[in-house]
């Protein structure tokens, strides 16, 4: 097994080339496996399939130190995607979203049905996401303590590209969850600083749609990437339009989600 592995979820269309295309664009700076990985109905299907992906290999330009292996699994997306990403050990999933016509649409069904299944980050792409180089990843928080989960993993990217990472939080009126969320901030603040990422920080103003606020500051800063940690308690999350909304923006940046665990007292 590699000790940089990326499974890209390929399903022939062209927002798989998307993702496949994306991971080759980040396995220019780290060397990794790229694993891509078909989910078939039924054993009849694994023959053809095996042939189409050996062509999909073939037609790629693979940068020095990565390589692309593949895995052809029989079952449902929502299950095995998540499983075979633990069993392997890997760092991400990078995976294309055909966007939002009504309800968030991935592979025929919920984009955040499929994130919500895996413990590994998933950092969802676009059609036609830019390839720009990665110089800054804005990391939005709130005030529950779940929201911090992504920190080291955005903090980790940054490091690879050595990017500035922008952590943003909303206003609060109350005097007390003002307070609370200043703490929130400087303790990501001091954390970057510990570890040496270049990083700035910006209170939101408070009211309003706190995804357009977060898509508005991506715009004015030029982010090239946005992280977050998904949490939610609705009883069915892929109804949650606050990722769905932040992985189908219009500028198609790039946005990686980690489904986070609840809290721990890890987290202050």
């Amino acid at each position: 097994m590699s000790k940089n592995l990326y499974i890209v979820p390929h399903d022939f269309t062209p927002v798989g080339d998307s993702a496949l295309n994306y991971a080759l664009h980040l396995g220019k700076n780290v060397h990794t496996e790229i694993m891509l990985l078909h989910v078939v109905e039924s054993a009849g299907e694994l023959a053809k399939t095996n042939a189409k992906l050996d062509a999909l290999i073939d037609r790629q330009q693979i940068p020095a130190g990565v390589t692309i292996t593949k895995k052809i699994i029989e079952g449902s997306i929502f299950e095995k995607i998540g499983l075979i990403a633990k069993k392997e050990g890997a760092q991400l999933i990078v995976m294309g979203t055909h966007g939002a016509t009504g309800m968030q649409k991935l592979f025929g069904s919920n984009a955040m049905k499929v994130i919500t299944s895996a413990a590994t980050p998933f950092l969802i792409v676009q059609k036609d996401t830019p390839m720009n180089p990665i110089k800054s990843i804005l990391v939005p928080i709130d005030l529950t303590k779940e929201s911090l989960q992504i920190v080291n993993i955005a903090g980790d990217m940054a490091s690879i590209f050595g990017a500035e990472v922008h952590v943003v939080g909303e206003k609060q009126n109350d005097e007390l969850l003002s307070q609370q969320m200043k703490n929130r901030i400087l303790i990501v603040k001091n954390q970057y600083e510990d570890r040496k990422t270049p990083c700035t920080v910006e209170l939101l103003k408070s009211g309003g749609s706190y995804t357009k606020k977060i898509l508005s500051y991506s715009n004015d800063n030029e982010v090239d990437m946005i992280a977050i940690a998904y949490h939610s308690e609705s009883l069915l999350p892929q109804f949650d339009t606050f990722a769905q909304n932040l992985i189908t923006n219009d500028k198609k940046i790039p946005c990686m989600v980690l489904n986070s665990k609840p809290a721990s007292a890890l987290y202050f």
